[in-house]
């Protein structure tokens, strides 16, 4: 059995091929970033799914892409767990990106893979070889145009009283906005990043609100200025994008990269269907 896993921050799908390439089964954990969780929850994240579980024996090969994996120690650090929970398999653990480039890209094919969900991040891909020229550290100083991003954007003009108030009576009646609850989920509890991405949601169903526009133009802007511009081939190749913020707010983002005369590529939400494909022909 061969499992693979598309995770992100917010969560993670896993599906089963045979070794002739059939699905077997679907299924869905919470996200495993190794960058804010413990070794405990993400054991008890796996134990906690009845199809991991029991077919946890049957796995040969585990092929992992997920969010927070760009350095040696968090892919060593995930490696372990699953080389533990999945005894028989050969484990590969890469950074999301890769799935992101398998799922937009084809071999041989240059291009920019942007990956704009729970969090944010932006390679070069010459058609063999990722190229990353700025390291990841995570949600708090980076994730530019991310749910996390536009989270954190809403709570701040919320408390600073510089989100207009027919925006605001509808926020706090969609949202617990309690001072304690918002820093119990900030500081005591995991995912915090996940946490400021759930308030995305309702950046992009008031998307049409004046004030909405100008957060996501700005937000997209500040995405292009400091992740895909500093790649010097950025206005000659296809920009392609995957995430959940890429994916409902296409035509927001669609006009940001128009307007800095950038070539629009493929936008997924998701990337595990492509992932599927790429895996297929390498069995």
């Amino acid at each position: 059995m061969i499992l693979i896993v598309d995770s992100g921050a917010t969560k993670a799908d896993w599906i089963a091929l045979d070794e002739k390439g059939e699905k077997l089964f679907l299924t869905q954990t919470l996200g495993l970033s190794p960058e804010v969780l413990t070794r405990t929850v993400i054991e008890d994240r796996l134990a906690n799914n009845f199809e991991l579980s029991k077919n946890r024996d049957e796995v040969t090969r585990l092929h992992f892409y997920g969010a927070g994996c760009g350095t040696d120690r968090m892919k060593k650090f995930l490696h372990e767990i699953f080389t533990d929970f999945f005894p028989k398999a050969k484990v590969e653990v890469k950074e999301d990106t890769y799935a992101a480039i398998f799922a937009t890209t084809k071999i041989g094919h240059q291009g920019i893979v942007c990956i704009l969900g729970t969090g944010s991040n932006c390679s070069y891909y010459d058609g063999h070889q990722l190229f990353q020229k700025v390291a990841s550290l995570g949600y708090i100083p980076m994730d530019d145009g991310s749910g996390n991003f536009f989270g954190r954007k809403l709570i701040r003009d919320y408390y600073f009283h510089k989100m207009p108030q027919d925006l605001a009576i509808k926020f706090a009646k969609n949202y617990d906005l309690d001072a304690d609850v918002i820093k119990e989920n900030l500081y005591k509890q995991p995912n915090p990043n996940t946490y400021l991405a759930t308030f995305a949601r309702f950046l992009v169903e008031n998307k049409e609100h004046p004030y909405s526009k100008g957060v996501i133009d700005k937000g997209f802007q500040q995405f292009v200025n400091n992740y895909i511009m500093q790649f010097e081939l950025a206005t000659k190749v296809p920009i392609h994008f995957v995430g959940s913020i890429a994916h409902y707010l296409k035509d927001e983002l669609i006009e940001v990269l128009k307007r800095n005369d950038l070539v629009v590529g493929v936008i997924r939400q998701r990337p595990i269907d492509g992932l599927v494909e790429f895996h297929k022909q390498n069995i």
